[in-house]
């Protein structure tokens, strides 16, 4: 067994645990990662979710997620928008390779592959490393970023696994007491995405499934091709992620943290389950459409089109010195924006933040929350909210921080902190925080959260959002400014976010195809551009949506028939133009 000592040590290659060894170790922290698989990335890449969500509008995409989508966009020649449920799909390859040649170029960070933590080494309180089959590592900051918290339990670190009722916290949409869902579902259902290809009529090869199982009701309200279009990949390629008598699994759900055996039982399940959901659509619609080939490094089943492991929605979550509650999450009253996230004496500790609607997965149940959308920019977007740097910090254990779905927050809240954005975002600020407690030489608890933000802030890569403003693009002359005005001043931060006479700051359209058409006004956030050019696209009727302020603040000033230039993407999978200019003519 090879012994190492290290600085920071970050368990898990997700999406957070990726993101903090990579933060950790541009801060200078020597930094170990240990993953199981061989790709990083977790949700964005190993698990298939190549149709992230949330965090989509133009202010928003800063940090790593601004960074790895601009790595996308440079190495996926096809472009990025093609299905309907994300502005964002990609070969999940291409995401793996980004995230192994960033953690490459890092000489001060160890990746180790093909591990999974064992034991928790302790002294008093304290974590100081992880033992692993072949490794024994010590480390100053050890980081949980595994799937399902299993850090917590191997440490016995206190932690909360299922629901919390009304009367815990309070929160609008937790249920007052066990009913028949909360008894069936402990957490959310995760689901074991496949991807399917389009071979060509009657070219592909039969899926195989040892029954035959009805998934009923798939794509109804939809129709087959918008149900096949949902998460649209480059080269005709559709991942299956669907919840509607789709591929969620939930039974037994208990399984993931017993024993290792009773997980591994779940996970055969799980995959079984997408088996039979794939083989049930092809049973559907013919042998057009197969198993997509190499989408994964090949496994036993599926020839690389089955993720490597699931996509967990939820995990064991920490007891920390914070917790993350609905009301956090939600808009306040005559308000686009949740609160900023304060500290006993009015200091602000938003180190991460996320905009997606609460979103909850249980198949067979409808699960109503409290709303958090918005129309914006010809469509729904969700309100954004802060996260505090204490959700990071357990309350009973030191030398620990967690940067996955395993961050302090209530299982009703855990459906808006889970996505991927906001998860990259956590590990970000996590790994920062870890080298500026190597560099410090204090525990977590005792780290400046101030110092934090402006280390955050002040990235020379990719410094991040930390106040989610609407009108506040990374390439703003005045971000820094704004970002550092409402820290100081959250007693100003904007009810509607947006910052006061900010001057705007139109982006960059290289590659954007020009439109001109009649302008229609639909409703409240709601247009359309009947095509006069292209050619090729005459009289049609196509929606116009943005992702950027100026462009939304522009469209909603327009009437009904002026004559409009417009450049942007046609996504035909949601009959959208996504604009990046536009002007009158």
């Amino acid at each position: 067994m090879e012994e190492i000592s290290t600085e920071v040590l970050v368990v898990g290659g997700g999406t957070g645990g990726t993101a903090a060894a990579i933060q950790a170790a541009r801060r200078g922290a020597q930094t170990v990662l240990v993953s199981k698989f061989s790709w990083l990335g977790g949700m964005l890449t190993s698990a298939g979710v190549a149709a992230p969500d949330g965090n989509e509008l133009a202010a928003f995409q800063t940090g790593l997620w601004g960074a790895f989508l601009r790595e996308l966009q440079q190495r996926q020649k096809e472009g990025l928008d093609h299905a309907w449920v994300s502005f964002f799909t990609y070969e999940p390859r291409v995401g793996a390779a980004i995230f192994a040649d960033w953690v490459q170029q890092l000489p001060n960070l160890r990746w180790i592959q093909g591990q999974v933590p064992l034991e928790v080494q302790k002294a008093g309180n304290t974590v100081t490393g992880v033992r692993f089959a072949d490794y024994k590592i010590q480390a100053k900051i050890t980081l949980d970023g595994t799937e399902l918290g299993d850090l917590l339990a191997l440490g016995e670190v206190p932690y909360r696994w299922g629901w919390e009722w009304r009367s815990h916290w309070q929160e609008p949409s937790a249920p007052d007491r066990p009913n028949a869902l909360t008894q069936q579902y402990p957490v959310q259902a995760p689901t074991w995405i496949v991807v399917l290809q389009d071979f060509g009529e009657g070219q592909a090869p039969p899926i195989e499934a040892e029954s035959e199982l009805s998934f009923e009701g798939t794509w109804q309200g939809y129709g087959a091709e918008q149900f096949l279009n949902y998460g649209r990949l480059p080269g005709n390629r559709f991942m299956l992620n669907w919840p509607q008598q789709g591929n969620d699994y939930g039974v037994g759900l208990q399984r993931l943290v017993q024993s290792e055996s009773d997980r591994q039982d779940f996970l055969r399940e799980a995959q079984a389950h997408s088996q039979h959901f794939a083989h049930f659509l092809q049973q559907q619609f013919g042998r057009r459409y197969g198993l997509a080939e190499n989408t994964f490094p090949q496994q036993q089943l599926g020839g690389g089109a089955y993720a490597l492991h699931p996509y967990y929605r939820e995990s064991r979550r920490l007891q920390g010195l914070v917790t993350v509650r609905e009301q956090d999450i939600l808009p306040q009253v005559q308000s686009q924006v949740a609160a900023l996230p304060l500290n006993e004496i009015g200091e602000v500790e938003a180190i991460a933040f996320g905009n997606y609607a609460n979103d909850h997965h249980y198949p067979g149940f409808e699960f109503s929350l409290q709303p958090k959308s918005i129309r914006w920019g010809g469509r729904w977007t969700g309100t954004p909210f802060a996260l505090p740097y204490r959700c990071l910090v357990p309350a009973e254990m030191e030398g620990l921080l967690v940067c996955e779905k395993n961050i302090s927050v209530s299982h009703i809240a855990n459906g808006a902190t889970r996505l991927q954005p906001v998860v990259l975002g956590l590990g970000q600020a996590a790994g920062m925080a870890a080298a500026l407690c190597v560099q410090q030489g204090c525990q977590p608890r005792d780290l400046s959260v101030r110092r934090l933000q402006e280390a955050l802030l002040e990235d020379a890569i990719a410094p991040p959002m930390l106040i989610p403003l609407f009108n506040l693009p990374p390439e703003h002359p005045d971000w820094l400014f704004w970002q550092r005005y409402y820290l100081d001043h959250p007693e100003s931060y904007p009810a509607d976010g947006y910052c006061p006479g900010l001057a705007h700051v139109a982006g960059s359209a290289t590659g954007c195809e020009l439109f001109t058409g009649n302008f229609q006004r639909r409703g409240e956030q709601d247009y359309g551009l009947t095509v006069e050019q292209p050619i090729a696209l005459v009289g049609e009727v196509i929606s116009l949506v943005t992702l950027r302020h100026e462009v939304d603040e522009r469209l909603s000033q327009f009437k009904t028939g002026e004559k409009l230039r417009v450049e942007g993407w046609l996504n035909r999978s949601g009959n959208w133009l996504r604009v990046e200019r536009i002007e009158a003519s």
